[in-house]
């Protein structure tokens, strides 16, 4: 709760915090009607006992004097200004409950965009939506419940005191404090016991959001292997364990309620028996018994409802602490304080003995050191896992490195702010998944405030303007969820484009080309020798055959650097890249006789 108070008294908002008080008047109002409405009822009842009807078929009039009247019109007012008033304070509230929910969630959507690739490498991306999802109605909860139902309940249950001194004596304040702290103790004690069950609740929930979505995404895989039994299989035993803990949540609530219930009951029966005994005494009148009755169960209303606000804030309280500690989880990379925005003059990138590790007893980079001149293209080869990605995620400071520096134009990678590093790159990477959008969407990602015409212009150099124009809809086409609608080679025409739009000095090729047929590679080669004409170019490549124009290849094995130079150097040293080019010439070779052998087989096929 004093987390969330900023957000229900924000700074920089006098209109909500008027809200507030004006809420807080309408709130108090409320209350002291409704503890005055059994005052009335206590009146009628005096009058109708102590001056019964004798005038029998008589006028109502002449029945209802004008007390009686103006008590019963009294308690009928008075609770109508009662819900009146209620209903003034939660529309006024509503605004700065939605606003509360908006900003603190906001405020997690940005901190979650903050945290590092590691983080989100290392979670799940259907539980943390499931995290938030849950987050989100716990806010509005706990901000709707604690704010508008918890304080109201404990001033009535003040004005209720107050009254019940004055119209009785001590005893029927002590029965009833006695009662309420019983009351919340039997309802915080159970509720512990609950919490735990609402955890496993939360904890099985969580495990099947997350195989449901993990399945969805792979749905090709799961068809291509047959697997949909195995899916289910493993869906339903996740939800076998929440079907088990909403049970028990539902069997705790049972005798949580009961026990409410019976603490309660007592208490309101030992007040109506000293009630009654003072009737029949003499020191109180059927009013004073009636009004009793009635200010207490209008009290259990609001006090069972409180018993239900612990509870459900308690519930909420779990389903916020993961969002909290999201919250809490510090940025693996973070700017330094006052760091200045990256200055690109000429785009040298320097690599300068450069360890790195995803893991302590894993190292990926051993004392890499290479240069990227300004304006040159340096390519980077090797075997898998020798660390070529792990490079460029380096350069876009997704991780920070063990040892040893990376500058550009001299200025230290850790030096700089992220924002501006990341503006001065244009990536096109191995894996494009693009957003559930339209075409023109995606294109203008790379640069959002982007002219119509530079949209389409980005898609023709990146060979894809006219596919677009075929479609029917254009670049308003949607290409679905991770851009599963479009093939390998149109979503990564699609990604050069994005890249080709954002225009920056330093351009990162990873596999660009690695999803297109040789045709089409021809092309968008082309494309991709024309933009980075100029510019600061690192291409992380497997297919040689689009670097043997490199001004610089480095070639990597096992984290270190094993050879360096022009294609026709490391060809006449005869080492690693020879051999890795020879193997490919091979394997293409190899492909080409095997699609001749299918056409010749054709031909004489249809020949016979």
């Amino acid at each position: 709760m004093r987390d969330l108070l900023p957000y229900i008294w924000p700074e920089g908002r006098p209109d909500l915090r008027m809200r507030v008080v004006y809420a807080s008047i309408a709130l108090v109002i409320a209350k002291l009607i409704t503890v005055c409405v059994p005052i009335t009822y206590k009146w009628a009842v005096d009058w109708l006992t102590v001056n019964p009807g004798e005038a029998g078929g008589a006028s109502l009039d002449a029945v209802l004097p004008w007390l009686v009247v103006g008590s019963i019109l009294a308690y009928g007012t008075g609770r109508m200004a009662m819900i009146g008033f209620t209903q003034v304070r939660d529309v006024l509230f509503t605004k700065v409950g939605q606003n509360a929910v908006r900003q603190l969630t906001n405020k997690t959507f940005r901190h979650l965009h903050v945290l590092s690739l590691r983080f989100h490498l290392e979670r799940r991306t259907g539980g943390l939506s499931r995290v938030i999802e849950r987050a989100l109605r716990a806010i509005e909860l706990i901000i709707r419940m604690g704010v508008l139902n918890t304080i109201p309940t404990i001033l009535e249950l003040g004005f209720i005191a107050i009254l019940l001194s004055v119209y009785f004596d001590w005893r029927y304040v002590a029965i009833v404090l006695i009662t309420v702290a019983l009351y919340l103790w039997y309802t915080v004690e159970a509720s512990k016991w609950r919490i735990k069950i609402r955890r496993e609740l939360n904890d099985s929930d969580t495990e099947a959001n997350s195989k449901a979505i993990d399945s969805l995404l792979n749905y090709e895989t799961v068809k291509y292997f047959g697997n949909e039994d195995l899916e289910a299989r493993r869906f339903d035993e996740s939800m076998a364990k929440y079907e088990i803990a909403a049970i028990k949540t539902y069997y705790s609530l049972g005798w949580l309620n009961f026990g409410q219930a019976v603490i309660f009951t007592l208490g309101l029966t030992l007040c109506m028996y000293l009630a009654a005994r003072g009737v029949v005494q003499g020191t109180a009148t059927v009013g004073d018994f009636v009004m009793l009755n009635a200010m207490l169960i209008q009290l259990y209303m609001p006090l069972n409802f409180m018993g239900m606000v612990y509870r459900e804030i308690k519930q909420a309280l779990v389903d916020l602490e993961t969002m909290f500690g999201l919250l809490d989880q510090y940025p693996e990379i973070k700017d330094s304080p006052g760091a200045p925005a990256l200055r690109v003059d000429k785009a040298h990138i320097a690599f300068e003995n450069v360890t790195f590790a995803y893991e302590p007893d894993r190292t990926i980079l051993n004392n890499v050191s290479f240069d990227v001149p300004a304006g040159s293209m340096i390519a980077i080869v090797g075997p898998s896992g020798a660390g070529k990605s792990t490079i460029s995620r380096i350069l876009f400071r997704f991780y920070d490195t063990l040892k040893g520096a990376v500058t550009i134009d001299g200025q230290s990678l850790k030096d700089v702010t992220q924002e501006s590093l990341r503006a001065a790159i244009g990536v096109v990477p191995q894996d494009t998944v693009l957003f559930n959008d339209t075409i023109a969407y995606n294109i203008r990602y790379g640069r959002p405030d982007a002219t119509e015409d530079e949209v389409h212009r980005a898609a023709s150099l990146a060979q894809i303007d006219d596919l677009i124009k075929a479609l029917p809809q254009g670049y308003e086409t949607m290409v679905g969820e991770r851009g599963l609608k479009l093939s390998g080679g149109e979503k990564q025409r699609v990604a050069i484009a994005r890249t080709i739009l954002k225009d920056p000095p330093i351009l990162m090729l990873d596999e660009a080309t690695s999803a297109l047929d040789s045709h089409t590679e021809k092309e968008i080669q082309d494309a991709l020798d024309l933009i980075s004409k100029d510019r600061t170019t690192l291409v992380i490549a497997h297919r040689l055959s689009t670097i043997v124009n490199a001004d610089n290849i480095i070639v990597l094995e096992t984290g270190r650097i094993a050879e360096q130079g022009t294609h026709a150097e490391l060809m006449e040293a005869d080492g690693l890249y020879a051999s890795m080019w020879n193997r490919q010439r091979e394997a293409e070779e190899a492909r080409r006789r095997l699609a001749e052998a299918l056409e010749a087989d054709k031909a004489l096929l249809a020949a016979t």
